[in-house]
This record gives C-alpha cells, sequence and structure tokens, in this order.
C-alpha cells in the first residue's frame, strides 16, 4: 500500500459498480490509484496491477480522480471531509463523480471544487454491475467541454460509448430521466407479459417475441430471465427506484412537465417498495402485479439470453 498515489488516475468507490467499473480501466492498460473505505473490497484491484492507497488525501496527487459512491454526503464527506481528497494543500486536476446523485447536491459539490480550483465533471451511467463488467456502460457527462475531452478515452473504456449533454448539472437531469423511465418501462413490460400469460401466451414465447420485435431493447433483454424464471437477484432494489421515480417527479415539479405515466408509475413502485422493503431486484413488480390479477406464476425453468454477451 502507499500512502502517496503514483498513477495519474484514482478511483474511489469499490461497491459492486465502482469495482467492475475500475477493473475495466485497469485491464485497457490504465495505472489506476484506488481507496476504498473497507480496505479489504480493493484486493482484487490489487490482484491484477492497481495500486491501493491508504487514506484519501493520497488521491489529490492524481491528475484525474474517479468516485463512484452511493450519496451526496459520501461524495461531500470524501472530497471535504476530515481526511478528505482536499484536505491537504495537494489539489487533483479534475474530479469526475460517476454517482447517482441529485442535481442539486451535485451543484453545490461543483461549487466547492471550483472554489477549491479543481475541475468538475458529472458523469453517470446507464447499467448496473453486470452491464459493466459486459462493458456495455453508456456513460452520459456534462461540465466544462474542455474536461470531458480531456477525459473521453478514460470514460470510453468505461463501456461501449460516452457522450457530452451540456454544461452544469445535465448529466444528473439525464440520469433522472433515464431512471424515471425505468419504472416506466418495467411497469408497462410487466402489465403486458401478464395479459399474454393470462391469455395463453406461455411468458418467454411472449418475451422472446418482445424482443426479437420492434419493441425490443437492451433493457428488455436484459430483464426477461427474471422475469421468465422468476429469479430477482438484486441488481436495484424498489426502495432505489422509488428514490429515483421521486427525483424524476420532483424534477417535472419544477420544471413544469407533465408526466402522468411516471405518476401512476411512481404509485405503483411506492406500493412494491412497502411490499419489498429489503435486497430484491425491482422486477418482482411481475409477482405482485399477477397477484392483482389473480395469477399465481410458476417459474418457467427455461434458460434464457439476457443479451449481456
Amino acid at each position: 500500500m502507499s500512502t502517496k498515489a503514483s498513477h495519474s488516475i484514482g478511483w474511489i468507490g469499490l461497491g459492486r459498480m465502482g469495482e467492475a467499473m475500475a477493473t475495466r480501466l485497469v485491464k485497457a492498460g490504465h495505472g489506476l490509484s484506488v481507496w476504498n473505505r473497507t480496505a479489504s473490497k480493493a484486493d482484487p484491484l490489487a490482484q491484477i496491477g492497481a495500486e491501493v492507497v491508504t487514506d484519501k488525501t493520497a488521491m489529490a496527487h492524481c491528475a484525474t480522480v474517479f468516485t463512484m459512491v452511493s450519496t451526496t454526503d459520501d461524495l461531500k464527506d470524501i472530497l471535504f471531509g476530515k481526511g478528505g481528497v482536499l484536505s491537504s494543500n495537494a489539489r487533483p486536476k479534475r474530479v469526475v463523480d460517476m454517482s447517482s446523485i441529485s442535481d442539486s447536491g451535485s451543484a453545490e459539490i461543483r461549487k466547492g471544487l471550483t472554489e477549491a480550483g479543481v475541475a468538475y465533471l458529472s458523469a453517470p451511467v446507464s447499467g448496473n454491475a453486470k452491464v459493466a463488467k459486459a462493458g456495455k456502460l453508456l456513460v452520459v457527462a456534462s461540465g466544462p467541454k474542455a474536461e470531458y475531452d480531456a477525459v473521453q478515452p478514460l470514460l470510453a473504456a468505461l463501456g461501449r460509448s460516452a457522450m457530452y449533454v451540456g454544461e452544469g448539472e445535465l448529466a444528473r437531469i439525464w440520469k433522472i430521466a433515464h431512471n424515471t423511465m425505468f419504472g416506466v418501462i418495467i411497469q408497462s413490460l410487466c402489465e403486458i407479459t401478464l395479459l399474454a400469460e393470462k391469455a395463453g401466451i406461455p411468458r418467454h414465447v411472449f418475451l422472446a417475441s418482445i424482443n426479437d420485435s420492434v419493441l425490443g431493447s437492451m433493457y428488455t433483454r436484459y430483464k426477461t430471465p427474471a422475469l421468465v424464471n422468476l429469479d430477482f437477484t438484486t441488481t436495484f432494489t424498489p426502495k432505489l427506484l422509488l428514490k429515483d421515480m421521486e427525483l424524476g417527479m420532483g424534477a417535472a415539479k419544477a420544471l413544469g412537465v407533465m408526466m402522468p405515466t411516471a405518476s401512476v408509475t411512481r404509485d405503483s413502485v411506492l406500493a412494491l417498495s412497502h411490499q419489498y422493503p429489503g435486497d430484491i431486484d425491482f422486477s418482482v413488480l411481475l409477482l405482485e402485479l399477477a397477484r392483482a390479477a389473480g395469477m399465481t406464476l410458476k417459474s418457467d425453468n427455461i434458460e434464457v439470453s439476457d443479451g449481456l454477451k
């Protein structure tokens, strides 16, 4: 371990997403210094060549510091708190935050970093850990265009593509809109699947046909195994989806945009979060909608592709 980062790229946050993304950078040939609150989570990165640093202040010696954490408060603490990245005299050139946080929280962080002379990119992603490992993340960034151009090759190494949507916190608005659509699509997909099944079409047959139609997408294909085999291993919980739906509705109210479909879906996800408050995937919505339709579902026990390989 090191007390001073020796690489120009730093990575903070090695949860399921962070580890998968940092691993892609290392495997793409980039030297990486990493820090995580639970140090043992850095072991897999160390085994493939990443440098593990012992404290966050070491990251101030990197030109670019990536962050992938759970909440706005976590990010503020990592950057500005006691022993944080900016708590010494050294400064990174830029911070690229890839977490899912609110636009208002991100704006506060941008203000603090700008005052400290550090550039800031908001760069949330579309995808979860499994998508990240498959190299199929989409990265969407906002902030100074010159900073985006400087790190674009690194962002491109994290997934299938990266795109710039404008200044300030526009990438956060994109993420809020994106995750609101998650809810709307899973609601619709579960509804039509149950309609087809109750009429007599097996779930795996119906979903295969949707995936092969003009309505199919990476998302419908990815969710198909869960819906076919009732395997609700967590990728994103109902509570997290509710949080994002609430952010979507809040943004719609602030901007004066009607979102009737998202509003009804938000209520459905709220009920789901009460029924399933723990560690389970939000696609368990299928079971709740089936119960409301007087249906008892069984797994089809059929191996189906998630479209990621």
